[in-house]
């Protein structure tokens, strides 16, 4: 969470806003703030919470220690991101060898992205050049997760392979932007594409869309992420390998906040339950801060694309209040479930 509220000061720092009592140097580890020592220790914790064996909890710690460094600015964040990342191949290594699943192998893949774009950086390399691979991780893990979640419609065997080909052609894009970077970012714009294509057709959110509560919020945030998906795979696909400015900024932030962040919302008040050891959360208001973090990201990506730096600077700031917005709510959601658990008359 530390990780989470730095990235996004760095983030609005970069757009010039805050001041001079906000560190440069959250500026500067932005994106790996975000990717690395938030997602990337919060998905490790999940995975060793779902193993259930204490020394898998040294992965999370790993990354989330490398934040820690990140966000003060001093050396050592880099090499420890690339130790969770080995750390997190290691424990998917650890599940597939109690249940090889394709599902769990996607996943597995995508953490082997994480793991490669962080040696990428360390290697010296510029961060936007660890970029691509730190995105694959991102959208193979959660694609995983939704083609393990996806089982429970017993989908033909043609439709598991078109998954397992379009989860295939991100990595090919991946590899691909290591030669030739132009090549590899229109291909990994329309593999992009074919996921999205294939979540929006076959994924279980389109049946349950149509319930009521939780169950509804959450496939709302994923058919809104699965949009940006495509999204971002479209302009990927148009404009290939920028490295900087306002389309660079349209594509990281149509697929790392317009599609994961949606993600995050949606799972969210099942996932933070089930690793903090509270009760399941839902509340109606849930839905400010989604049709605010939506609304702002339609406002930046169209600044960035007309050239209005406002529109980007405020849909940037809208989008960061939506973020906080939504931790609060889901924070005073656990905190008041967890209350009603322990006043009810089952747990005397």
């Amino acid at each position: 969470m530390l990780a989470l509220l730095a990235g996004l000061c760095g983030g609005l720092l970069r757009l010039g806003w805050g001041g001079a009592h906000v560190p440069i140097a959250l500026g500067i580890a932005h994106g790996p703030l975000m990717v690395c020592g938030f997602l990337g220790t919060l998905i490790s914790l999940e995975r060793a919470v779902a193993l259930r064996r204490g020394w898998a909890y040294a992965v999370p710690a790993a990354s989330g220690l490398g934040g820690i460094l990140a966000m003060a600015g001093v050396d050592g964040g880099p090499l420890l991101f690339t130790v969770g990342s080995l750390g997190l191949v290691g424990l998917y290594g650890v599940l597939l060898r109690m249940q090889a699943e394709p599902f769990l192998q996607v996943m597995a893949l995508g953490a082997g992205a994480w793991l490669v774009g962080n040696a990428v950086w360390i290697s010296g390399a510029a961060v936007y050049e660890a970029v691509p691979w730190w995105m694959g991780f991102l959208v193979l893990t959660i694609a995983g997760e939704r083609l393990e979640l996806s089982r429970v419609l017993r989908h033909a065997p043609r439709v598991e392979r078109g998954f397992v080909v379009a989860a295939g052609l991100v990595v090919a894009a991946l590899v691909v932007t290591e030669f030739a970077p132009g090549v590899g970012w229109r291909l990994l714009g329309a593999a992009l594409i074919a996921l999205a294509a294939w979540l929006a057709r076959y994924d279980v959110a389109r049946r349950t869309v149509r319930q009521a509560g939780l169950t509804r919020f959450i496939a709302v945030c994923l058919l809104a992420g699965y949009a940006w998906l495509a999204a971002g795979g479209g302009l990927a696909l148009a404009y290939g390998a920028v490295v900087a400015g306002p389309y660079y900024d349209a594509v990281l932030h149509a697929v790392f906040v317009g599609f994961v962040f949606s993600m995050i919302f949606g799972h969210a008040p099942i996932i933070f339950p089930a690793v903090l050891g509270v009760p399941p959360f839902y509340r109606p208001a849930f839905y400010v801060p989604l049709g605010l973090l939506h609304a702002s990201l339609v406002l930046r990506v169209a600044g960035d694309l007309a050239g209005g730096l406002a529109m980007r600077r405020w849909g940037a700031l809208l989008g960061a209040a939506a973020i906080v917005l939504f931790l609060a709510s889901a924070g005073f959601a656990m905190w008041t479930a967890r209350r009603a658990a322990l006043a009810s008359p089952a747990s005397r």
